[in-house]
């Protein structure tokens, strides 16, 4: 049944608890709500166990579907009756299952790790084929009215594979792929600080297919640069060789582009790998299984070579050594 969280406005739907012949009906409500009217048919109707994860990011909507095999269409009377909901694109990351799509005379097979585009405005097929597994989609909802990439390019994409083997295309996989579970444990404002993010990740992802990101706004090449960056940080923490030098070459710009990037976010690039590095060692700090490591290793494990240094950024940030913030922690997760 409907469960949500209302700190963090995220909906988890599940009918897995109501009786086997009300399932594909309540499935078919949650779709046309979740995505657009939609006509539906499977051959597991009679049983369609299915559930549906599903949050606000201001900007777009994330949704993530899980169901049994099925066809899917949309036609020219559900787009009237979808008054003016239809002004939408929805780029969906398909897993485990291939499906088979159709849409602007265009008909392809999407296997699983591609991303595909819709335009809601115009009739689709899908269907998602009796393979074994269940299929597993994650939808990113994104009005057309502010996405910054021209509706006449971005339309050339529609029903095609698209694949996400470049650097942009693997963050925003990722970035779809991982969001929705993570939705629920932050507040609301965070998950709405994501929406911009996605928006400008699929318009430099799309961009990318059609070799036309000049057509970008330049805030939104910004931004997506900055996503790109700030992944590659995440992504190399543990390398005392992340610095900015390192960091700009891998993503083809000086060192002072680098630093002009980051003078419009809250932090400079090296306190935002510094901050990182300590948040990693502060939790191992505060690891039982990691209790007998010496401190210095595990510095070490997230980039701080020098041992001094480390004692003194880590007081700096949590008024407390290392060595006083273990004991302190220790002692609180010592039964009494």
């Amino acid at each position: 049944m409907p469960k949500s969280d209302a700190a963090t406005s995220v909906f988890s739907l599940s009918n897995s608890a109501l009786p086997a012949r009300d399932r594909f009906g309540w499935y078919i409500d949650v779709v046309c709500q979740r995505i657009a009217p939609l006509s539906l048919a499977s051959p597991y109707a009679r049983d369609f166990t299915a559930r549906v994860v599903s949050t606000d990011l201001g900007a777009a909507q994330l949704a993530g579907f899980s169901f049994p095999p099925l066809d899917a269409v949309r036609t020219l009377r559900h787009i009237r009756r979808d008054g003016p909901g239809p002004e939408t694109y929805m780029l969906g990351l398909i897993q485990r299952v291939p499906m088979q799509v159709a849409q602007q005379r265009e008909s392809v097979a999407v296997d699983a790790g591609e991303l595909v585009l819709f335009n809601m405005s115009h009739p689709l097929e899908a269907t998602f084929p009796d393979f074994g597994p269940r299929a597993v989609v994650t939808i990113l909802r994104l009005p057309r009215a502010s996405f910054p990439l021209p509706s006449d390019q971005t339309d050339r994409l529609l029903a095609r594979p698209l694949s996400t083997r470049s650097a942009t295309g693997s963050l925003l996989r990722h970035f779809m792929g991982s969001t929705l579970g993570q939705a629920a444990d932050q507040p609301t404002a965070e998950n709405q600080r994501l929406g911009p993010i996605a928006v400008d990740l699929a318009a430099a992802f799309l961009a990318g297919h059609l070799d036309a990101g000049n057509l970008l706004p330049a805030e939104t090449r910004r931004r997506a640069l900055v996503a790109r960056i700030d992944a590659f940080i995440e992504a190399n923490l543990s390398d005392p060789g992340l610095t900015p030098t390192a960091i700009a070459a891998q993503h083809h710009i000086s060192v002072r582009a680098l630093h002009q990037l980051f003078s419009n976010e809250a932090e400079s690039v090296m306190a935002t790998v510094r901050r990182r590095r300590l948040e990693r060692c502060r939790e191992a700090l505060a690891a039982p299984v990691l209790r007998q490591q010496p401190i210095g290793v595990l510095a070490a494990q997230w980039g701080f070579t020098s041992p001094a240094e480390f004692s003194r950024v880590f007081k700096r940030a949590y008024g407390a050594t290392p060595r006083q913030f273990r004991h302190e922690i220790s002692a609180a997760q010592s039964p009494r």
